[in-house]
């Protein structure tokens, strides 16, 4: 799978537009120092398969703190509809003061 294509959209907000088989777009809060180094693991990858999950509404949201978790990206933010959306114990981490 290529990696995710990263487009700036605001002095500090990039975006990854909808695709395949997200619902909605990734929403990237950082700057042009930080972006590289988020591409060297595979947060922003696991942020797009946030973005594909059932109910999410909005966006999957990206901190500048962000990386590579277990499922969710640590510093990654997802909403969900209380009726169509999923519940997630994962997408609040498993590392010892993360999440």
């Amino acid at each position: 799978m290529p990696p995710p294509i990263v487009e700036k959209t605001g002095p500090t907000l990039f975006t990854i537009a909808q695709s395949g088989k997200m619902r909605v777009p990734v929403k990237i809060f950082s700057n042009d120092t930080l972006i590289p180094q988020l591409q060297t693991d595979d947060s922003l990858r696991q942020a797009c398969n946030v973005a594909a999950l059932p109910g999410i509404v909005g966006a999957s949201f990206v901190m500048p703190d962000a990386h590579q978790g277990y499922g969710f990206c640590i510093g990654g933010v997802a909403a969900f509809d209380p009726v169509s959306g999923i519940i997630s114990p994962g997408g609040i981490g498993f590392d010892i003061n993360c999440g």
